[in-house]
């Protein structure tokens, strides 16, 4: 196999990327020893920039085109090493290719409940999750602090510190906040767009740039949920007759949903109580009195 590659490294002197990968931020072009003849062709396509790198420093960056790797096309490299013009033999670079298209669809949520202070409920125990896009906006600065030299740098890579920046943020952002839990559905859009605003700096050290951030859902735990419905639930009723009526509606709904278990028999008995309460027909009237005797004695006819 080795002995193939340096064949192969004698013959070709064109250098490009075909992606085979959607996830892939960084790729090294494999070459035996890193030896790029003098006047090879580099293609850059569109959506990628390729990166020289001579002795762990950068030396020259490439956008989209095709390029003939000479002194005119290399000014720094050709500067470092002090080649002359007419210089043809192979020289020592390693070249990276960068996607800078965008990445689409990738997630972000938290991993455990973020604990915040609502003037209406009081504390309250959030999650919160949602989508993001990001793009490269400095190859250099990305090789540099991100991938390094390795030969492959894949999204996966950086995503879970993306991913961790993105929720303590909202943390900060929520916490200082002053609008109640129960109104944050109607500025999801406003905590995504001043939640991007404060992640860019942060994102631009590591040479990426956050495109679009999303909100999907910001949640109370279930538990809280159901409370809340059981109070809008009073409030819709009117008065607590009606809502005991909706409660026993209820029960009968997931009685039958289960109609072999126990709660069934139990729920039929509870409603057979209470619908035999509110059905059995009045009692009668007590029956009239008897007319009471006057005091003293009997006239006589």
């Amino acid at each position: 196999m080795d002995l193939w590659q340096r064949a192969r490294g004698e013959f070709v002197d064109v250098i490009d990327w075909s992606e085979d990968g959607s996830d892939t931020l960084v790729w090294r072009f494999p070459r035996q020893g890193n030896a790029i003849k003098w006047g090879a062709q580099l293609i850059v396509r569109e959506g990628q920039q390729a990166v020289l790198v001579n002795e762990g420093r950068v030396a020259d960056c490439f956008t989209p085109g095709r390029y003939r790797l000479e002194t005119r096309n290399l000014p720094l490299l050709t500067t470092l090493l002090a080649l002359p013009t007419a210089f043809e033999s192979p020289f020592k670079a390693e070249v990276y290719f960068v996607a800078t298209r965008q990445f689409t669809d990738l997630k972000w949520g938290t991993r455990h409940p973020l604990i915040l202070r609502d003037a209406e409920l009081g504390p309250v125990r959030l999650r919160g999750f949602g989508t993001y896009c990001l793009r490269v906006r400095d190859p250099q600065q990305l090789i540099r602090e991100v991938s390094g030299s390795n030969p492959r740098f894949p999204l996966e890579g950086i995503s879970e510190q993306l991913r961790n920046l993105i929720v303590s943020r909202l943390a900060d952002l929520l916490g200082e906040s002053s609008h109640p839990v129960l109104d944050l559905a109607a500025r999801y859009d406003e905590v995504a767009a001043t939640l991007q605003r404060r992640l860019q700096a942060e994102w631009a050290g590591y040479g990426l740039e956050l495109t679009t951030l999303l909100v999907e859902n910001l949640s109370l735990p279930a538990e809280v949920e159901a409370a809340l419905d059981r109070r809008t639930a009073i409030g819709l009723t009117g008065d607590l007759a009606a809502f005991r009526t909706y409660q026993e509606g209820i029960a009968l709904e997931k009685a039958a949903e289960n109609p072999s278990g126990g709660a069934a028999a139990g729920a039929g008995l509870a409603m057979g109580f209470a619908l035999g309460e509110r059905l059995a027909p009045p009692p009668p009237p007590p029956p009239p009195s008897a007319p009471e005797e006057p005091d003293g004695p009997t006239p006589s006819p």
